[in-house]
């Protein structure tokens, strides 16, 4: 099956294919119940699922670690380490954003083939680290590059 990797915008079937990895992923490893936001590259939603037993406040906390990595254009692991060393800085950001971005482990950037952003995805149910891998699988399986604040293959020397 193609996942249309290609296109520069990620479809809803593609979102599906996401989320369904990434909750895959959290049963797979036993991990909390977990929900998964998918937003397009504009920072809008696409898909949100929550695992049975999954909290109510867990998606907007998914859909604002998905919208900050995009907004910074970083991961939420990458905002997470910047925020604890400039702290008035990402209140203000915080501030600006109307307390929409959640700058913590779990906010996965998506990348096209190419390297190009196409959205992001926000992971929230167990540890921050879990969530991250959770969301770096979904990405994985549905063709696309995650961007996790690792150094990625297009920017190396």
């Amino acid at each position: 099956m193609s996942t249309g990797v290609e296109h520069a915008l990620i479809t809803l079937q593609q979102a599906e294919h996401i989320i369904n990895g990434a909750l895959a992923e959290g049963s797979r490893l036993g991990l909390g119940p977990l929900t998964v936001a998918v937003l397009d590259v504009g920072g809008h939603l696409i898909a949100l699922k929550r695992s049975d037993g999954s909290e109510y406040l867990r998606p907007p906390i998914a859909i604002g670690k998905a919208w900050g990595s995009l907004g910074m254009g970083h991961a939420g692991r990458v905002l997470a380490e910047r925020a604890a060393k400039m702290p008035v800085f990402f209140g203000a950001l915080s501030d600006m954003s109307g307390g929409r971005m959640v700058p913590l482990p779990g906010g996965v950037l998506v990348r096209d083939a190419g390297g190009a952003i196409v959205g992001a995805v926000g992971v929230s149910g167990d540890t921050g680290d879990n969530d991250e891998v959770a969301a770096v699988a979904g990405i994985t399986g549905a063709g696309f590059q995650p961007d996790y604040g690792q150094v990625p293959e297009w920017r190396r020397p």
